[in-house]
């Protein structure tokens, strides 16, 4: 499924659109169902799990939006600029960026890591998301003829504690994402659009399960100050108070949802 036929065409303007890349499941669909039912219309991209766009694509449009999945490895620049092309398509508009889209790659010490590995991450955390971000703000500037925006760059609490003998190399890349939220914000303020991020603690999806860390999620809550994980919708709750009218004088920050870590 290269993307999903929207339906009929709907008047310009009549429902802001939200972009989510990697939204086909974890932090991704939690965000794009909960801007739906905020009354979003949802574009999201995947890499491979065409049911599971699906099924989020469902749930969307049971919420009364317009929905969107675009399949694309947003490690190739090209990629992503396809991505944003199927959303001018559909929409003619994009009012939010939520920068999820991201890899891992296998934990150990940072001596043992393959370049491949490593290249794979970096192509898709970093480059991926900075050319997101470059189009959304292309799209939203108002000095280049748009309405204004938000962006939310999905970081990690890896960012801010390194994960030393496990995920230096996705704590390094989420690091060069907070850079991204800090600084665009500088630069895109004065066009109307905000930048601002999240950073998950450890979240219970399957991120660790494709990694073999089956106990790690157990291990983390144990010494959470809340004693338990993070959920997909913690974050996506994150997320929708950073695009909503109640955070206006919110940007260049990233938001730790975290349980206290």
């Amino acid at each position: 499924m290269t993307k999903t036929d929207p339906g009929p065409t709907p008047p310009p303007n009549s429902r802001p659109v939200a972009l989510i890349t990697g939204g086909s499941r974890g932090i991704g669909a939690a965000t794009a169902r909960r801007l739906a039912a905020e009354g979003f219309d949802i574009a999201l991209s995947y890499a491979s799990r065409e049911d599971a766009a699906r099924a989020v694509l469902a749930d969307v449009e049971a919420a009364g939006a317009r929905g969107l999945a675009h399949k694309g490895d947003l490690g190739d620049p090209a990629a992503v600029l396809a991505l944003f092309h199927a959303v001018d398509g559909a929409f003619g508009r994009l009012d939010v960026l939520v920068n999820n889209a991201g890899v891992t790659a296998p934990p150990g010490p940072l001596i043992d890591a393959e370049i491949d590995d490593l290249s794979r991450l970096f192509d898709v955390n970093i480059l991926g998301a900075f050319v997101a971000a470059r189009e959304a703000g292309r799209r939203m500037a108002r000095g280049r003829g748009g309405a204004g925006g938000v962006i939310v760059n999905i970081s990690s609490v890896a960012a801010r504690l390194g994960s030393p003998n496990e995920f230096i190399h996705y704590g390094a890349s989420k690091a060069a994402l907070d850079v991204l939220t800090r600084a665009l914000a500088v630069e895109l303020g004065p066009e109307g659009v905000r930048v601002a991020g999240v950073a998950p603690g450890t979240t219970l999806t399957d991120i660790h399960a494709e990694r073999g860390q089956h106990d790690k999620p157990a291990q983390v809550a144990a010494r959470t100050p809340l004693r338990r994980n993070g959920t997909a919708e913690d974050m996506a709750n994150a997320v929708a108070w950073l695009v909503s009218d109640e955070a206006p004088f919110v940007s260049g920050t990233t938001i730790t949802v975290s349980g206290g870590l």
